[in-house]
């Protein structure tokens, strides 16, 4: 690694510390820090999650919906339809439906579809493996080879790899997963015929057919989070590369691994972690989406057929892990960013 000359506050020999100035525990200053972020994100997260709750709530209590339409049919006298009503608690005022939901939601209770009247959380949590897994390794494989492409654009600023790395950022950013998608499945499908291009095996059931049938919709959704995390660490790592304090390391013989690692990338990652939060909505909405390119039994699919069919608390149940997901992301994205930022940051 190279570093230019740059002109510094003090000499790369002057000591650390003074003498009679005592130096405080880093632990609790850090830890105080990070407290610091975590109660006020958690003041944000949580106003958030009570209006985006209510939000969609009420888009199902006022979308005219109702189950006797689809239970009773066209031949329903009007004592049946009080009778479903009543049995769902649609016949109470709307405020108390919605208390009566919220409060069942916070503890785990979805509530019951309006026509298989199998429980919510069951049907969600039987669907939402096949999203997870397809999210969850386009998230895995995004980090791996985002970060890996940004630290070698950064260490290597300048070089043909350097323009290779920002040439395929500027491509593939302009590229929707499900043009890729169709790219995949002509060429691993359709001409070489190396993997499925449809359906979904469990995990648990066959782990080799789960990986074939999930990796091309997940390296599709992951094509767009690797370029964001590869050009915003690039551009974060060539910033702190450039600081006064990276020179002094390097003067005072420090190695340029423990430079790149434990410096400037603690402080230059900020702007990737930041595009991450960001990138884990997108991975959900994604996941939709493959679902329906790739015929796979998913949570997104789940909703779509639901709201098609008009079984309300389905979609409200649906609306509500999502939200919760996204919101649980961007907490740990806010904690770890806080902890990431540099002393003099934090105290700020």
């Amino acid at each position: 690694m190279t570093v230019s000359t740059v002109k510094t506050g003090r000499s790369a020999t002057t000591p650390a510390r003074t003498e009679g100035v005592s130096t405080l525990p880093v632990w609790p200053a850090r830890l105080r820090a990070t407290l610091r972020v975590v109660v006020g994100t958690v003041l944000i997260v949580v106003p958030v999650f009570l209006f985006s709750t209510l939000i969609t709530f009420l888009l199902g209590a006022t979308s005219g919906l109702n189950p006797a339409a689809g239970i009773a049919g066209d031949s329903a006298t009007p004592e049946t339809i009080a009778r479903i009503n009543a049995e769902f608690g649609l016949d109470k005022p709307i405020w108390q439906q919605y208390l009566d939901w919220m409060g069942s939601m916070l503890t785990g209770d979805l509530g019951v579809s309006w026509f298989s009247k199998i429980p919510v959380s069951e049907l969600i949590g039987q669907r939402l493996a096949v999203s997870a897994s397809i999210a969850g390794l386009a998230l895995v494989i995004g980090l791996v080879f985002g970060v890996g492409l940004g630290l070698l654009a950064a260490v290597y600023r300048g070089s043909i790899f350097d323009r290779a790395v920002t040439a395929y950022t500027s491509v593939v950013s302009t590229l929707p997963p499900f043009v890729i998608s169709i790219g995949l499945i002509l060429v691993f499908s359709v001409w070489l015929g190396w993997l499925p291009s449809a359906g979904y095996v469990p995990l648990e059931e066959d782990p080799g057919r789960w990986l074939m049938l999930i990796i091309m919709p997940a390296v599709a959704l992951s094509m767009d989070v690797i370029a964001d995390i590869a050009r915003q660490l690039r551009t974060g790592l060539v910033a702190e590369l450039e600081q006064d304090y990276v020179v002094g390391a390097v003067v005072r013989g420090i190695s340029p691994r423990r430079i790149l690692f434990v410096h400037a990338l603690r402080n230059g990652a900020g702007p990737a972690l930041a595009i991450l939060g960001m990138k884990i909505p997108t991975l959900i909405g994604g996941a939709v989406v493959m679902e329906t390119m790739f015929s796979m039994p998913g949570f997104g699919r789940l909703a779509a057929d639901s709201a098609l069919r008009g079984d309300v608390p389905i979609v409200q149940g649906a609306l509500v892990v999502a939200i919760v997901f996204v919101l649980v992301c961007n907490l740990v994205v806010n904690v770890v960013l806080g902890t990431l930022q540099p002393a003099a940051k934090r105290r700020e």
